[in-house]
């Protein structure tokens, strides 16, 4: 009898097993589950990612099939929170497929020499994987860690689409000598995005040639590139799509005064027809100006000047680009003065904006809204959101008018049915007939952040008429 339960019991097992084969996820073969692995890895983000480990303990054969596919183990980490072990086996695992390498070690100082040890051991872990690399991401706290990792980059980098090296303490460090070996050997036929900050690589344009973005920070005194060398840069890549300076000082010296500018001739210019984001974040406005003056971007989208002083100069070099071609939608100033009427006659050129930004601007006066609130023409008539953060030159009843200027026409009312009926006297020719005027579009969005002129009262006004109204709470000027 209990031979006979043994058997059944087997054979219930058995029989168990077979019902899950035919389950569909079970039959699906090993190559179509890898790649929705890798696509529900991967394709996630950052935000909420599915976890390998976690698919690897569903079954045995998920384990084994997450176990042999690389570009689940593509990304490689080394830091305070991931360990050099962890990366030896993801390197293992990731096979011959190119791989995501990050170096963070972020912005602490407390452990400088065991930092240094770490980055050292990681980059002689890396180092012959440097073939298939395709991005490399390095962050440490200061120059001679980074300059002790990339004295190691020596290998050609045939697969490197996009570098990024950034030095935090830069400031602290006393002169560091420039590593003179170039890296990769100068070998990276695929770079196409290069983000540097404070990292003085001599200026090789075999690293930086044929670039699409390139965001360069965090140079300071003797370590700036000059204006010329910038521009040098930009020569060898005409294909850039988006330019980002940001954080550098003493770099006007090497320009000349505001009087003695003169524009090159527009045979030097350089052609950037693919650029569509134009940041300048800190730059210097002679190092900002030259460079302004030796492009032309006749597809510019998105345009950036923060804490530049007075930017007069370079609005006329932008009203000058847009007497031809220029479709910018976002535009972005903030803490720069500027000459109100010439940033008018620029706002003229552009028809195409949708956001503007004013932070910081003194120069934002009443007259600045009546402008906009003419209709003859209108001034950005395509403007959908403005923000006047820290703007406190303005009256209410200019800015009341210059929304309401942008509120759509009530519909008309229809005549009475008898008026209808009423026979024409004569067809209307297509003479009389005037050509409507551009209507413009209804602001959507407002930032009024810290205008203490700006009332409770008020602020519920913007609300009926405007979507989305930002301002930080003001009880205490409102009470």
């Amino acid at each position: 009898m209990a031979t006979l339960m043994s058997q059944r019991h087997e054979l219930e097992a058995h029989l168990e097993q077979a019902v899950r084969l035919q389950s569909p996820v079970l039959r699906l073969p090993s190559e179509l589950l890898s790649s929705i692995f890798v696509m529900g890895v991967m394709g996630i983000g950052d935000e909420d990612p599915v976890m390998v480990s976690t698919l690897m303990l569903v079954c045995r054969y998920w384990f084994e099939v997450a176990l042999t596919t690389p570009d689940l183990w593509a990304k490689i980490c080394v830091g305070p929170h991931d360990s050099l072990e962890k990366a030896r086996r993801k390197l293992e695992r990731s096979k011959s497929c190119p791989i995501d390498i990050s170096i963070n070690f972020g912005s602490r100082m407390e452990f400088t020499s065991s930092v240094t040890e770490h980055v050292t051991r990681a980059m002689d872990l890396i180092r012959p994987a440097l073939w298939r690399t395709r991005s490399f991401y390095l962050s440490v706290p200061n120059r001679p860690q980074a300059h002790a990792a990339l004295l190691r980059c020596q290998e050609e980098a045939p697969l490197l689409e996009a570098l990024s090296i950034h030095i935090h303490h830069s400031m602290l460090d006393d002169a560091y000598p420039t590593p003179v070996v170039p890296l990769f050997k100068g070998h990276t036929p695929r770079l196409h995005s290069c983000s540097l900050t404070s990292f003085n690589f001599g200026w090789d344009h075999r690293l930086i040639s044929n670039l699409r973005v390139l965001k360069m920070g965090g140079y300071f005194n003797s370590y700036t590139p000059s204006a010329n060398t910038l521009v040098g840069i930009l020569r060898q890549c005409p294909n850039l799509e988006e330019l980002a300076l940001r954080n550098m000082s003493s770099v006007d010296s090497d320009v000349c005064h505001p009087g003695d500018f003169v524009s090159p001739p527009p045979s030097k210019l350089i052609q950037l027809h693919r650029l569509t984001r134009l940041s300048f974040y800190y730059s210097g406005i002679a190092l900002t100006r030259h460079i302004v003056s030796h492009i032309t971007f006749p597809n510019l989208e998105s345009l950036e000047l923060c804490y530049l002083e007075n930017v007069t100069h370079v609005l006329q070099l932008l009203y000058a680009q847009a007497l031809t071609r220029l479709p910018l939608l976002h535009l972005r100033i903030e803490t720069c003065v500027f000459n109100e009427m010439k940033f008018i006659n620029f706002l003229r050129r552009v028809p195409s904006l949708v956001s503007l930004e004013l932070i910081d601007i003194e120069d934002t006066s009443s007259e600045f809204f009546k402008s906009l609130s003419s209709s003859q023409p209108w001034i950005c008539p395509r403007l959908e959101a403005l923000c006047v953060d820290g703007c406190t030159a303005f009256d209410w009843d200019s800015l009341r008018g210059f929304v309401e200027s942008r509120l759509p026409a009530s519909p008309p009312c229809l005549p009475p049915i008898s008026t209808l009926m009423r026979p024409r006297a004569r067809t209307q020719s297509p003479k009389d007939h005037s050509p409507p005027l551009l209507a413009s579009r209804r602001l959507r969005a407002i930032d009024i952040n810290r205008c203490s002129q700006i009332s409770k009262e008020m602020f519920q006004w913007l609300r009926m008429h405007v979507a989305d109204v930002k301002c930080e709470p003001a009880e205490a000027l409102w009470d």
